[in-house]
């Protein structure tokens, strides 16, 4: 469990995995946001600069390396984990070149992707509150 509550904003197309991770991280004491599409999710980072970004790679309209393209260009690419169903190496080696923290498998290990925030959110606290 958090002690302060950082922000986590969670893009993904799809409405069942966003109610999934809003209610769990909710859970572990981050505020969380939601967004259904890359675009939609571009707007939200733009308001409310979250300490993390969840992010899935296959969305109808922006997909996921667009809008991480965009986020680098803010600055923000760094403090987004990728989530997706497909785990093409492509893909893959290009969300990290575009500067994503991590990726995670759907179907994932809920437990595996709390890990996986706590860890980033606990490895940045100075980057977030100098941000």
């Amino acid at each position: 469990m958090t002690l302060s509550k950082s922000t986590v904003l969670v893009v993904d197309d799809q409405p069942g995995i966003r109610r999934l991770l809003v209610e769990v991280l909710t859970d572990e004491g981050y505020e969380v946001n939601v967004a259904a599409n890359g675009y939609e999710g571009l707007e939200t980072v733009k308001k409310l600069k979250p300490s993390l970004i969840l992010m899935d790679m296959k969305m109808p309209g922006m997909d996921g390396i667009a809008t991480l393209q965009e986020l680098k260009e803010i600055g923000m690419a760094s403090r987004v984990i990728m989530m997706t169903a497909y785990g093409e190496l492509d893909l893959v080696t290009k969300a990290k070149e575009l500067g994503a923290y991590a990726y995670i498998t759907k179907p994932f290990d809920i437990i595996t992707l709390c890990e996986m925030v706590a860890s980033y959110l606990d490895g940045h606290k100075e980057e977030l509150m100098i941000g």
